[in-house]
């Protein structure tokens, strides 16, 4: 019975389909990215960003919505970020959610459409350097340059709204900005001036006011490996990791063997070039360089001289410098780990004094004083007053004879010769002085 109606069960099944309408699965008419552009804004987010792009280009996205929240961040990320705007074919919106200030609201101007918050804000885009004061008038300049070029990227917008943000002396009181206050819109504002296309309340607002309210949308994070880059590339942390590294390697020299501070110097070292490699701010010849300076600095402990280590002590600083996208701001945060590396090693040499590792096979601590019974050579003060025969002539040094032992010496400063009686006036060291005997 059970197979009988297993049959009858399959053959209506079988009928069935015959009359009823095949419907298959379709996939999604309409694709939108949405990628989040949080925190601080540095090459590691630059890094991602790239990634999402290529991504969405890759599935044939209709559109990219950038979810920004961000206080702003480094200069040139910001540039290049905006560089990979400019260059996709994509349509990208800019969703200000909460904040866009400084280079988010540059990288905001690069989308075709913005859509803000109702709490959004936009601009104080002044360009600070790494002490947090206001950069010079070079970078300054360069920056407002590219507020402008970013403002033109879209027709209609009134440049100068762009430049106030950069710029404190631009007056525009109708915008709460008057001389000596950098611009910051509101999202009434920003929609009044031109700068935003719409005020919404959450991510479906914006895919209702773009057309897209069907699309699928997929979500793309960080992966694990790009949260950590982000993490060792943000400049805070850079001069904090460099600072462990000094101070591991600097204990590590007063430590017998290889221990904790070793382990967490070179850990330190390694995390630095793995977060800079991720971001795409170095290459492994950089790493490689690194490596080719420790090796040196190894093979100076044992081939004496010292230029291994200087060149070994360049090759590292070099790879440091050229791991980040500014040679000046690496050199900073070089010069502060190298100031708490000098702090450390003054600190260790004041509270360890000559309990010393490494750094006894280097340093004489030991000195071989005649009070400790050390003499460069015999002193032979017994001899004066003796007499002896010369061997050879004496013109004035040569070879005398003492209680049949041949002794090297000198006359006062004239000539003796062979077979003469002669008797030991003076001991200096090594030097024997003779004068003929009467």
């Amino acid at each position: 019975m059970i197979r009988k109606g297993t049959v009858i069960f399959l053959a209506a099944a079988f009928f069935l389909s015959l009359f009823l309408p095949f419907q298959p699965a379709q996939a999604a008419d309409e694709v939108v990215y949405v990628v989040p552009l949080e925190k601080e804004v540095e090459r590691g987010l630059a890094s991602f960003l790239d990634r999402a792009i290529t991504d969405a280009e890759e599935a044939g996205a209709d559109a990219i919505i950038f979810d920004i929240n961000t206080p702003g961040g480094a200069v040139n990320a910001a540039q290049e970020i905006a560089r990979t705007l400019r260059e996709t074919e994509l349509k990208t919106v800019a969703f200000v959610n909460d904040d866009a200030i400084s280079a988010g609201a540059f990288i905001a101007l690069y989308a075709q459409e913005i859509y803000m918050t109702p709490d959004g804000k936009m601009g104080a885009a002044a360009v600070i350097d790494a002490a947090g004061n206001m950069a010079d008038e070079k970078a300054r300049s360069s920056w407002f340059s590219s507020m402008t070029n970013a403002a033109q990227s879209k027709e209609g917008r009134d440049v100068q709204i762009a430049q106030a943000m950069v710029d404190e002396t631009i007056d525009l009181p109708e915008y709460n900005a008057p001389e000596g206050r950098l611009l910051t819109l509101t999202d009434e504002q920003a929609l009044e001036a031109g700068y935003s296309n719409g005020t919404v309340n959450d991510l479906e607002g914006v895919l209702s006011k773009i057309g897209l309210e069907n699309a699928e949308v997929r979500s793309i994070e960080p992966s694990f490996l790009e949260n950590v880059a982000r993490f060792i590339t943000n400049p805070i942390i850079v001069p904090i990791l460099l600072s462990i590294a000094s101070i591991g390697l600097v204990v590590e020299l007063y430590s017998p063997g290889f221990g904790v501070a070793g382990i967490m110097g070179l850990s330190a070292m390694m995390m630095f070039f793995f977060g800079h490699l991720v971001a795409g701010l170095a290459g492994f010849e950089v790493l490689i360089l690194f490596l080719i300076g420790i090796a040196l600095i190894i093979a100076e402990f044992f081939v004496p001289g010292g230029i291994l280590g200087i060149l070994g002590l360049t090759a590292i600083v070099a790879s440091i410098l050229l791991s980040g996208d500014s040679v000046v701001y690496m050199g900073i945060a070089l010069s502060i780990a190298l100031l708490v590396a000098v702090i450390g090693m003054v600190v260790m040499v004041k509270f360890l004094g000559k309990n010393l590792h490494v750094l006894k096979r280097i340093i004489l601590s030991d000195s071989t004083n005649t009070e400790s019974g050390y003499v460069s050579n015999v002193n032979r003060l017994e001899l004066i007053g003796k007499t002896g025969v010369t061997r050879t002539p004496l013109r004035p040094s040569g070879t005398i004879v003492i209680d049949d032992e041949r002794i090297d010496a000198v006359t006062e400063g004239g000539y003796i010769d062979k077979e003469k009686q002669v008797k030991v006036v003076k001991v200096e060291g090594s030097r024997i002085v003779v004068r003929e005997a009467e």
